[in-house]
């Protein structure tokens, strides 16, 4: 470890990963109990987010009172409380403790008959991480890992998704040239395109009716490469999480990159409406406007 991680400002980092360290330890409902407890403080000592999470939730779902999406953000607060205190599991837990907490269901649908390279596709709902999990758990994979300012942390992010099968990590700095190459080789691309991340590559498709900038790498990728899209979906549940694959998408890509992430917008709305406590409402999702339009995140 070089000199600059160990200076006397990242003590408290280090502090904090073993506290994190300690919690892995903790039966499953003692881990989700403090997660509640977790979640309800975040809810009520984050201002900047919990505004966040009613603003998109407001205009998502329009019909909805006040206190109806106050209450489900509540349930989103503790839900990413939980999801974040339960990757402990993922970064210290033993295989055998996390085949029995991560469940996957549909795994045939990992490999193309017409050996296609296959893209994961994988909405930002609060267990992609223990899916991303379960996925390595299972095969080896390519993803995209974003570095953390705190280099302790990072660290810890990056190890704790390399334990299983060496997967390919890449930046997202590195465009798609890596996850091609990999796609190619026979790595499953486990792919989150579904954030705002700004104007560059991105065009406006609706999402629950709000113009949202969304990248239109997933239409890309299939194009570039032949691949088919396997949806992959992760629930929160009581036990733990369940990972489900789904079959291919028929017909994709289809007409234009425009209709294909129409497409993709669509299904993830429609997975959403099955668990919509579950998704990540505190991201700012329609951060980036169209010209001439209103921010909604003042």
């Amino acid at each position: 470890m070089s000199r600059e991680a160990w200076r006397p400002r990242w003590w408290p980092a280090y502090l904090a990963v073993g506290c994190l360290w300690c919690l892995h330890w903790l039966p499953l409902p003692a881990l989700r109990g403090l997660g509640w407890l977790l979640g309800r403080l975040l809810y009520a000592l984050g201002r900047e987010r919990r505004r966040v999470a009613l603003t998109n939730l407001g205009l998502c779902f329009p019909a909805l009172g006040e206190a109806e999406r106050a209450a489900l953000a509540r349930r989103h607060f503790v839900a990413f409380a939980r999801a974040f205190l339960d990757r402990t599991l993922g970064w210290w837990a033993s295989p055998a403790r996390l085949r029995r907490l991560i469940r996957l269901s549909g795994a045939e649908h990992l490999t193309d008959r017409a050996g296609r390279p296959v893209i994961l596709l994988a909405p930002h709902f609060v267990g992609l991480d223990a899916g991303g999990t379960m996925m390595t758990l299972t095969t080896p994979l390519v993803s995209v890992y974003s570095n953390q300012k705190n280099p302790i942390f990072d660290r810890v992010l990056l190890e704790g998704r390399l334990r299983f099968n060496r997967p390919i990590l890449m930046s997202r700095l590195d465009g798609l040239r890596k996850a091609v190459r990999a796609m190619k080789a026979g790595y499953p691309f486990y792919y989150l395109p579904d954030m705002d991340f700004g104007p560059k590559e991105s065009i406006f498709v609706p999402f629950f009716g709000v113009p949202a900038a969304t990248i239109t790498g997933v239409s890309r990728l299939a194009r570039l490469t032949g691949a088919c899209v396997v949806p992959c979906i992760t629930r929160q549940v009581a036990s733990g999480y369940e990972v489900e694959l789904l079959p291919a998408w028929d017909n994709y890509p289809g007409a234009s990159v425009e209709a294909d992430t129409e497409v993709m917008n669509r299904f993830i709305e429609s997975q959403v409406l099955t668990m919509p406590e579950q998704y990540f409402w505190v991201h700012k999702r329609f951060k980036t406007r169209p010209a001439g339009e209103p921010r909604y995140y003042q």
